[in-house]
C-alpha cells in the first residue's frame, strides 16, 4: 500500500509542477563543447617528422604529393564536415556504381602518371615508389588498391615473373599504360588455398600440333575460376592457371595469356563469365567467376620462363618434378603478401589514429562530485585497450619495411626467406589489424558504428586479407612445416642453423633471469632472450613430437598436421621474434636522444604485451606466475607513460586529416543541426 502512495505522490508532482522552474533547472545546465587535444596535450617531445620518415620508411614525399591529388579532385568524394573537409567514398552507392568509380579514379591516377614505370622502371627504387603509392591508395580505399594491385602485381607481375623477353615487350607497357586489363585466375571454385599443389587445379590445357595452338578448359564446375577480381566487368585479359597435358601426360600447373574481352568490353567466344555478387566489403572490385569452352590461344601465350613447349609438341623444362617445377613459378610472386602486410599496417593505423584522438577529446563520467568528467584516455582501462595496440603497430610498421627492403632487393639465395618472412607477416599483421580495428571502434563507442567514421566500415573492407593470398593458419602451420625442414638439417647433418634469424639456435639455450624488476623487463636484451628462449623450445617441442610420431609409424605429412597446436604457437613465436629483432635493429641505428628514448618504451610496450598475451610463456615455464604478474604490472606502467606522447605517437603516422574522420576532430561541430543543414 506504501507503494501506490508513493506512485500517486510521484505522478501528482510531475503533473501540478511549474514548467517555468522546470524549463530554469533545465537551461542551467551547460553545454559539452570539443576542445581540440592539440591545446591540453603537451607538445610532442620528440621530432614527430623524424619518427614518421622512420615508420614510412621510404617515398615520404611521393606520399605526399598522392594524398595532394587525392583531396584536390572531385572525384575523391570530398565532403565538408564540421568545418573540415574528408575524402572516403560513398558506400551509399550501389555495387555497380562503386565499381564504376573505381574505374575513374584508376583512369584519374593513369592521366596523373601515378602508374609511371610501374612494370617498365626495373629498379629497386621504382618498386618501392610503387608499393608507397599502393599504401596511399589502400589508405584512401580498400577496393582502389585492391583492383589496380590485381593489375600491376598480379598480372602483371606473372607476365614478368612467368613470361620471358617475347612476353614482356608484347604485354608490359600497354599493361602499365592499361591498353590491356588484366586479371589473375588461379583459385577455383573447388580450390582455394591449396591451388599452389599440382593436384589441386582442375582446369585443363591441351596442345594442338597442328594448329600451334593451346585448348584451354573448364571440365567441371568445381573447376571455374572463382573470385578473381577485375573478371566480372572490366578486364580484357587474364593468366589463367591450369594443368597442361602433353601426350596424355600430365606435367603439372602451368600459366597462360587468355583474352577475355574485346576492345570494347565485348566477352570472347567461348568463354562464359558471372558476378561473385555483393560482398561484406571490397564492393569497388568486380570479382568474378569465369568458365573456359574450348578456348584456343596461341603457342607463344605460355608463359614459359620454366618451362616451353616446342612447336611440335615436345615438352621441355629442365626442372623434371611438377612440384618443384610449380614452386620456381610461384617464387617471385609474394609481391601480394609484402603488400598485404604493410597495407594492413596502415588500416590499423588509420583506427588507431581517430579512436586516439577522440579519446582525447571525448569525456565520460566523474570520478567525485561536481568535478569535470574524464577523457577516455585518461582511464587506465581505456589506455590499456589503445597504448599496446598502438605499441604493436609501430613494430609492425619497421618489419613491413624491413620486409619490402629485402624484397625489392631480392636474389635467388632470398627466395625462401622473403616467402617465410611474408607469410608470417601476411598473418599476423592481418590478425593484428582485425583485432586493432574491433578495440577501436568499440572505443569510440556509438559513433564508432558511423561509416563516415571509418572504422566500422574498414572491418569489413578488410576482413578478407585473413583468406586471401593464403588462409593466416595454414601460413602458420607452412612457417613451423620450414623451420622443422630446418631443425632437421641442423641435427641430423649437424650443420649450424643459417637464416631465418635462427642462428641463436646454435649457442647456449638463454637463462632468463629468477627476479624480474623493472630494469631486467625493459631491457632489450632480455626480451630477445625470452623471445628466444620460447622459440627454441617450441621448435624443439614441434621437432620432437613430429618425429616421434614418425617413429610411432605416422606419415611425415599426417604427423605434421597433428601437431597442429605446436605449429600454432611455434608460427607465433617465430613471428613475433622476427618483428622484435627488427625494432632492436632500427632502435640501435637512431642516434641518442628523445626519439631513441620514445622507441625503448615502444620497444618495452610490444615485447612485454607480447610475454603477456601468449599463453605459451605460463603453459611452458617460460615466466613463473609471479614474473608473468610483473609483465603485466609492466604492461600497465608503460600504458602511463606513453598516455602523454599518445597524440604525437598518431600524428606521426602523418596521414592527413582529410583521410581521417569527423570524430577525430570537432565531433560536436560534425554533428551539430548546422551539419545537417549543409
Amino acid at each position: 500500500m506504501d507503494r501506490a502512495f508513493w506512485r500517486a505522490r510521484v505522478i501528482k508532482n510531475h503533473l501540478t509542477q511549474d514548467p517555468c522552474t522546470q524549463t530554469r533547472s533545465l537551461s542551467g545546465a551547460p553545454c559539452l563543447d570539443y576542445s581540440p587535444p592539440e591545446l591540453a596535450e603537451p607538445a610532442a617531445a620528440f621530432d614527430v617528422a623524424a619518427m614518421r620518415a622512420l615508420l614510412d620508411g621510404h617515398n615520404v614525399a611521393e606520399r605526399d604529393w598522392l594524398f595532394g591529388l587525392m583531396t584536390q579532385s572531385k572525384l575523391f568524394n570530398p565532403r565538408r564536415v564540421g568545418g573540415r573537409v574528408f575524402v572516403a567514398p560513398d558506400y551509399n552507392q550501389s555495387m555497380e556504381q562503386q565499381r564504376e568509380m573505381t574505374m575513374r579514379r584508376i583512369e584519374f591516377l593513369l592521366e596523373r602518371g601515378v602508374f609511371e614505370g610501374w612494370l617498365t622502371a626495373g629498379t629497386a627504387e621504382g618498386e618501392l615508389r610503387k608499393l608507397a603509392l599502393q599504401e596511399v591508395a589502400n589508405i584512401y580505399d580498400h577496393s582502389l588498391a585492391i583492383k589496380f594491385g590485381v593489375h600491376f602485381f598480379l598480372w602483371g607481375g606473372a607476365i614478368q615473373f612467368f613470361g620471358t623477353e617475347r612476353h614482356h615487350v608484347k604485354w608490359l607497357r600497354d599493361t602499365e599504360n592499361y591498353v590491356v586489363k588484366g586479371c589473375f585466375a588461379m583459385t577455383e571454385l573447388g580450390h582455394g588455398s591449396n591451388v599452389c599443389n599440382v593436384r589441386g587445379i582442375e582446369t585443363v590445357t591441351t596442345y594442338d600440333p597442328r594448329a600451334r595452338e593451346f585448348i584451354i578448359n573448364t571440365p567441371c564446375e568445381s573447376a571455374q575460376k572463382y573470385w578473381i577480381g577485375g573478371a566480372a566487368n572490366h578486364a580484357t585479359h587474364t593468366v589463367a592457371f591450369s594443368q597442361l597435358n602433353i601426350n596424355g601426360i600430365n606435367q603439372g600447373v602451368h600459366a597462360f595469356i587468355v583474352q577475355i574481352r574485346d576492345a570494347d568490353g565485348n566477352i570472347c567466344p567461348n568463354i562464359r563469365i558471372a558476378d561473385c555478387g555483393h560482398k561484406i566489403g571490397l564492393n569497388g572490385v568486380d570479382n568474378g567467376r569465369i568458365w573456359f569452352d574450348n578456348v584456343r590461344i596461341p603457342r607463344e601465350n605460355l608463359l614459359n620462363s620454366v618451362a616451353d613447349i616446342s612447336p611440335d609438341g615436345e615438352y621441355l623444362s629442365a626442372i623434371k618434378d611438377p612440384d618443384q617445377r610449380f614452386a620456381a613459378f610461384l617464387a617471385p610472386l609474394t609481391a601480394g603478401r609484402v603488400n598485404i602486410a604493410a597495407s594492413a599496417i596502415y588500416s590499423a593505423k588509420i583506427g588507431l589514429a581517430i579512436a586516439i584522438r577522440y579519446a582525447l577529446s571525448r569525456r565520460a563520467f566523474s570520478i567525485a562530485p561536481n568535478q569535470p568528467e574524464v577523457l577516455l584516455l585518461d582511464y587506465p582501462s581505456h589506455q590499456q585497450r589503445l597504448l599496446p595496440l598502438l605499441a604493436k603497430t609501430y613494430a609492425m610498421s619497421f618489419s613491413a619495411n624491413h620486409l619490402k627492403m629485402i624484397y625489392v632487393k631480392r636474389a635467388p639465395e632470398l627466395n625462401k626467406t622473403i616467402h617465410i618472412l611474408s607469410s608470417a607477416f601476411k598473418a599476423s599483421f592481418t590478425w593484428h589489424n582485425m583485432r586493432t580495428l574491433q578495440e577501436c571502434r568499440e572505443a569510440c563507442g556509438g559513433q564508432g558504428l558511423k561509416t563516415e567514421n571509418r572504422i566500422g566500415h574498414l572491418k569489413g573492407e578488410k576482413d578478407v586479407q585473413s583468406t586471401f593470398e593464403g588462409d593466416n593458419n595454414v601460413l602458420m602451420q607452412q612457417i613451423s612445416k620450414t623451420l622443422f625442414a630446418e631443425y632437421l638439417v641442423a641435427r641430423k647433418r649437424n650443420k649450424p642453423f643459417k637464416g631465418l634469424g635462427l642462428e641463436h639456435m646454435n649457442g647456449p639455450c638463454p637463462v632468463l633471469p629468477q627476479q624480474l624488476p623493472s630494469t631486467v623487463l625493459r631491457s632489450d636484451q632480455f626480451q630477445v632472450d625470452a623471445f628466444h628462449v620460447r622459440e627454441r623450445d617450441l621448435l624443439n617441442r614441434f621437432a620432437e613430437e613430429i618425429l616421434q610420431r614418425q617413429a610411432q609409424g605416422e606419415r611425415k605429412e599426417h604427423a605434421l598436421l597433428s601437431s597442429y597446436q605446436l605449429a600454432e604457437d611455434l608460427g607465433r613465436a617465430f613471428s613475433e621474434r622476427c618483428v622484435l629483432q627488427n625494432f632492436v635493429e632500427v632502435e640501435e641505428n637512431s642516434p641518442a636522444g628523445s626519439l631513441k628514448d620514445m622507441l625503448a618504451l615502444l620497444r618495452s610496450m610490444y615485447a612485454l604485451t607480447c610475454m603477456e598475451e601468449d599463453a605459451s610463456f605460463l603453459r611452458y615455464g617460460y615466466l613463473s606466475t609471479e614474473n608473468a604478474a610483473a609483465v603485466r604490472k609492466e604492461v600497465a606502467k608503460l600504458c602511463s607513460e606513453l598516455r602523454p606522447h599518445a597524440l604525437a605517437l598518431v600524428n606521426s603516422f602523418g596521414i592527413p586529416d582529410a583521410f581521417l574522420s569527423p570524430i577525430a576532430f570537432n565531433w560536436v561541430e560534425a554533428n551539430s543541426w548546422s551539419s545537417v543543414q549543409h
